[in-house]
């Protein structure tokens, strides 16, 4: 082959490589973006919930949140809020006190919740629990959040329960009947069997919940945005009409 021939046959396959590699690159692109649609669209973009059908609207914090005006959450029509109070054996939250506070003062009906760790001993939570909410008065009692998302992976599912069951009566003996919180497929692993019927404070970001009113408490957005509160924060809603909330406080 002449010199010539052979550097045009070059010239022209290095055009076709250059076009097989920009149709790569453009089609890698478009599929990145249609991943990307579909997580905003179905993982991360809140559901439609409607206010006629779900009045009354809460958000929950932790010290994560950072510090919150919640007289302007009121203002701004969120009437309920779960307060991270502790975790595991030993943690507890250090916005606690200082938001049940502005709670209060802003006329909101208050909650507690607690991260419940795989690794720790149920009664031991118990107690800091407890100890963390102190005498103080909480209309929505305390809830427990149970979810894989922040523990150990390397636990028994049946530690988990008995830890778990552990921390329940312990509560139950101290006179509260807990809220339980966790998404889906948390409720079906560690909850429903032991404690179906009990109050289900649910994580779900599905129309679905709409349609199925087996919760109390439906956390339908993570990235809501309220007055008075820098960034992002967790939206709730009740399940019943704003009657049914009243007569919850009026016959607890």
């Amino acid at each position: 082959m002449e010199p010539q021939e052979c550097e045009i046959k070059i010239k022209k396959r290095s055009r076709n490589d250059l076009l097989i590699a920009g149709l790569f690159v453009v089609v890698t692109a478009l599929l990145c973006y249609a991943g990307w649609w579909a997580w905003h669209q179905y993982m991360i973009s809140p559901p439609y919930v409607d206010e006629e059908r779900f009045p009354i609207r809460g958000i929950d914090l932790s010290a994560h949140n950072g510090y919150a005006n919640l007289n302007a959450a009121a203002d701004d029509g969120y009437e309920f809020v779960f307060l991270k109070a502790s975790e595991g054996a030993t943690h507890r939250d250090a916005n606690f006190v200082l938001n049940y506070q502005k709670a209060m003062h802003a006329g909101m009906k208050v909650g507690a919740y607690h991260f419940f760790r795989f690794d720790r001993d149920g009664v031991e939570q118990a107690v800091n629990f407890l100890r963390s909410v102190g005498n103080r008065h909480l209309d929505l009692g305390l809830a427990i959040d149970v979810e894989e998302q922040g523990n150990p992976t390397n636990i028994p599912l049946d530690t988990i329960k008995m830890r778990l069951e552990m921390m329940v009566e312990y509560l139950n003996m101290a006179g509260h009947r807990v809220t339980f919180y966790s998404n889906r497929d948390g409720w079906e692993k560690y909850l429903v069997d032991e404690y179906n019927g009990m109050p289900l404070w649910i994580c779900s970001f599905t129309s679905e919940n709409a349609r199925n009113r087996d919760w109390t408490f439906w956390q339908y957005n993570h990235r809501g945005k309220v007055a008075g509160i820098r960034g992002e924060v967790d939206l709730n809603a009740f399940s019943g009409s704003r009657e049914d909330w009243e007569n919850m406080f009026e016959n607890p």
